[in-house]
């Protein structure tokens, strides 16, 4: 079964080589340019994984992970966060609003796939995990 990412960024470019560089490794990608383009998407599907800008027009990437997280239906999403201009605490904030990595932009072309690869494995591993242990 192929990995099912939605991505969330206002920037074409940035969202042109992060769904291909992602598709070539085999993902399945869906896409998204605001935080309220996502949430119509999320209505009708439940992605394996989510990455997100922080500095989306209107409602920002933080946000759309709170609301993501509260969503008992989506909250075992992992979310990935991306930024352009990083500021201290910000991966801070990112991880307090239920992010699991936080990259900066521009992202690592030769690495990008596989960190979301890793993240999206280390992700599944822990949720078993806490599956086992809850039975």
């Amino acid at each position: 079964m192929r990995a099912h990412i939605l991505i969330v960024d206002d920037n074409p470019i940035d969202l042109k080589l992060s769904s291909a560089l992602l598709g070539v490794k085999g993902f399945e990608v869906e896409t998204a340019v605001d935080a309220e383009q996502a949430q119509l998407l999320l209505r009708r599907m439940v992605p394996d994984l989510m990455v997100v800008d922080i500095a989306l027009p209107g409602m920002d990437g933080l946000t759309l992970t709170r609301l993501v997280k509260s969503d008992p239906r989506l909250a075992h999403v992992p979310v990935v966060a991306l930024t352009a201009f990083a500021k201290r605490g910000d991966e801070e904030r990112a991880q307090l609003a239920g992010c699991e990595r936080y990259f900066i932009k521009p992202i690592d072309t030769k690495s990008f796939a596989e960190d979301i690869l890793e993240t999206l494995s280390a992700h599944t591993a822990r949720h078993r995990k806490e599956v086992l242990q809850a039975d």
